[in-house]
């Protein structure tokens, strides 16, 4: 069974909502949350939520048969029969303003979905119903089978908007959802706070719980779960290519997740803590499929990396922990000496940072060879393309694929500096480049998805092997 949660614009409560439905259903039930769409930090809620690690399925980075084998590949390693999507933003926003690829749409398609959509309700009343006929008749190849209502005045508020609903378009509510700042998630520059950096976010889950365990009808919603969702193996048959999208984003066609060869087994050490969390969980798993052994560590704590053949560092808060960062020497020259070693490190965005000389005049790695600094506005904040221009440690030349990219960093390279990859899409480090190159090192802003890039896990497992 699986539902979708899908919001009619960006602040309705996805997440707090999400998270508590995932959480009550939790208690009784095994539950595998997946998340619409790039993001690292709605995914570390979920997990904590339900004691399975979240997902990312996102119609960029992945087509038809990726997605599908994904979610069932997910709900077979947490052993569960219970599939929770949350959302991206408006249920249609994507990366055109008239296709699918990217948004919450194509992903319930892809799957046969049944989705409940969440509306800020505040100030609406049969204006609500307008709102979900206008959704449910822009496309009718996506089932919204329910609403849940946030925001809402009181329970006066909430029956009139209940019944506006139910009756102008005989579509179910199945919750109203009082306003309550107690329940809004905390900020920052690059989205909601990470679960792993507040001690304190359980309990805040525990509360966003409680709200939806009283006010949103839980048996109605398994019960839309039953009746719609269709099974897994079906929809991968009759649609593979089932999101409509004629402009140069759809991804092509592949009957692969990632690619797989190398058995040759290697230990990989994964800077994992509060500061470095930002990873694609098939990126592991193509990595194990590849032979690969993953060995957390933290440069936040740790003194030094532990005994790996290769290094995967990936995106976080560097910029907010320098002086922790810079304090623990010990950790930073061990990395150093591994790269003089001639070891393989491969960094992404908050990686890249860590591995620069210094950021804001705080000493970092200095395996790559530039200063960073951290910007008052966004520098790069983007669907990415990019194309290898010569083989390196993820891809070999040629490759063209898909990544994210968010970031307030920027890295000060000079005409010395050699990249691996053509931006075709995006920012990258210089408006056109990224993928700096240095002896056995290659690190980027752009987060890569082991689906968006087939060739990731192969060919990093093979680089390490061979050096």
């Amino acid at each position: 069974m699986n539902i979708v949660l899908a919001g009619t614009s960006s602040a309705v409560g996805k997440t707090t909502i999400a998270t508590g439905i995932m959480g009550a259903l939790s208690k009784e039930r095994n539950v595998q949350a997946f998340k619409v769409g790039p993001d690292f930090i709605d995914p570390s809620y979920h997990s904590l939520a339900t004691g399975n690690i979240s997902r990312n399925l996102d119609s960029f980075f992945m087509n038809d048969y990726q997605i599908n084998h994904c979610f069932k590949r997910g709900l077979d390693i947490s052993n569960s029969k219970i599939g929770i999507i949350e959302g991206v933003r408006g249920l249609y926003e994507g990366i055109s303003p008239t296709g699918d690829v990217g948004n919450t749409a194509s992903i319930a398609k892809s799957l046969n979905s049944p989705v409940v959509l969440i509306i800020d309700s505040r100030s609406l009343v049969k204006s609500a119903a307008a709102v979900v006929l206008g959704f449910e008749n822009l496309d009718p190849d996506v089932n919204i089978q329910g609403v849940i209502l946030n925001k809402v005045k009181g329970k006066k508020h909430y029956l009139k908007t209940k019944k506006a609903i139910e009756s102008l378009t005989n579509t179910k509510v199945i919750g109203g959802i009082p306003r309550n700042e107690d329940i809004e998630v905390l900020q920052r520059h690059l989205g909601l706070v990470p679960a792993l950096e507040k001690e304190t976010i359980a309990s805040n889950i525990n509360k966003w719980i409680e709200v939806v365990e009283e006010y949103v009808d839980l048996d109605a919603l398994l019960e839309i779960m039953k009746e719609y969702s269709s099974d897994s193996n079906k929809s991968i048959k009759e649609n593979i290519n089932s999101i409509p999208d004629s402009d140069e984003f759809k991804k092509p066609n592949s009957n692969e997740l990632w690619k797989v060869g190398n058995k040759k087994n290697v230990k990989i050490g994964v800077a994992r803590d509060e500061v470095f969390s930002f990873y694609y969980q098939e990126c592991f798993d193509a990595l194990k499929d590849n032979g690969a052994k993953i060995i957390d560590f933290s440069p936040y704590k740790d003194e030094e990396i532990p005994d790996v053949d290769g290094l995967y560092i990936g995106g976080g808060y560097p910029e907010l922990f320098t002086k922790d960062l810079e304090e623990n020497s010990s950790m930073r020259k061990s990395i150093y000496d591994f790269y003089n070693d001639k070891r393989p490190i491969y960094g992404e965005c908050g990686g890249l940072i860590y591995l620069s000389k210094s950021i804001d005049g705080r000493s970092m790695c200095n395996v790559i060879p530039y200063d960073s600094q951290m910007n008052k506005h966004v520098q790069g904040l983007s669907y990415t393309i990019t194309e290898a221009n010569e083989d390196n440690i993820i891809s070999d030349k040629g490759d063209v694929f898909r990544g994210h990219e968010f970031h307030y960093t920027s890295i000060a390279t000079d005409n010395n500096a050699k990249f691996a990859l053509d931006v075709k899409r995006g920012n990258g480090i210089t408006g056109s480049k990224d993928g700096i190159l240095d002896k056995n090192v290659m690190a980027s802003y752009i987060h890569v998805h082991a689906c968006s890039n087939p060739n990731f896990a192969f060919n990093f497992t093979r680089y390490i092997s061979e050096n």
